[in-house]
């Protein structure tokens, strides 16, 4: 039988799971305007903090999970690694083609996805942590029953909390080295940063302030002037001027080398766990 289409006027969105990124995906939605809160829902279980918390911005709370897949046209698996499968064996006999699903468990791969569920019209999504605060950078790739509509939806599931791109799932290790672990690094630098400041003599406060918005205002230059970031980088290198020197020591201390090697590691380590 032909799949139905999800309509885009009237569809209703469900998490298994209520933790932090199905919340931040969940007022994402809201803040947009994408949809109205009453047509998402999730299901806790015992937790009285979580429950509060979604009810605080009008998402239906449901006791299980089974009424979360009765009330949803779109299925977000949306808990840890370890338990997806666990999470979606437990709700198989709800499950019908009639349903898009997606999830965002890393290291999860959708023939396994497709397999536990007994679908095929599954999505896979990898977010990173910044979807906290709408600025994440997600990447999906569509199982083999899901439609370019389906995809197309979740695309804009996924949009209202940053930008989402799409990749083969066979790069979604080297995703999840990059964007999914990449948040840490650059924290690391926004850390070491400040300390730098402080031990030029900065107060603290001033120095990490200063910091993150020297992150985030570089990284907005290379997203808003599509320019090369070693464009941007020789834009502000005057010859003998204080930013060459700083360079300099960058350079001698494998600056760019150690970043790439950090990807690839995280990279390697997500194929591992994936296989295990």
């Amino acid at each position: 039988m032909e799949t139905l289409p999800i309509s885009a006027e009237s569809f209703k969105v469900g998490f298994i799971g209520a933790g932090k990124m199905a919340e931040s995906i969940a007022r994402g939605v809201v803040a947009s305007g994408m949809l109205p809160p009453n047509r998402i829902s999730t299901a806790v279980h015992s937790n009285l903090n979580r429950r509060q918390v979604f009810e605080s911005f009008g998402v239906n709370v449901f006791s299980s999970s089974e009424e979360v897949v009765k009330e949803s046209d779109v299925v977000i698996f949306s808990v840890k690694p370890q338990v997806v499968k666990k999470a979606i064996t437990e709700v198989r006999s709800k499950l019908s083609k009639d349903k898009v699903l997606v999830s965002v468990a890393a290291g999860i791969k959708l023939k396994d996805l497709q397999e536990w569920s007994g679908q095929d019209r599954f999505i896979r999504v990898m977010p990173n942590t910044p979807a906290a605060v709408g600025e994440a950078a997600s990447v999906m790739s569509l199982g083999t029953a899901a439609t370019e509509e389906d995809g197309a939806l979740v695309a804009k599931l996924f949009g209202s909390v940053g930008k989402i791109l799409r990749a083969d799932e066979k790069m979604f290790d080297a995703v999840t080295g990059l964007s999914g672990s990449g948040p840490a690094y650059i924290f690391l630098a926004i850390e070491a940063l400040a300390d730098g400041g402080v031990a030029a003599g900065l107060p603290r406060e001033l120095a990490l302030g200063l910091a993150s918005q020297t992150v985030l205002g570089a990284a907005t230059m290379v997203s808003k002037t599509g320019k090369h970031p070693g464009v941007l980088k020789d834009d502000v290198t005057s010859p003998g001027g204080t930013t060459i020197a700083g360079v300099h020591e960058l350079e001698k201390g494998s600056f760019r080398a150690t970043l790439m090697n950090a990807v690839v590691a995280a990279a390697n380590r997500s194929r591992e766990l994936s296989q295990s």
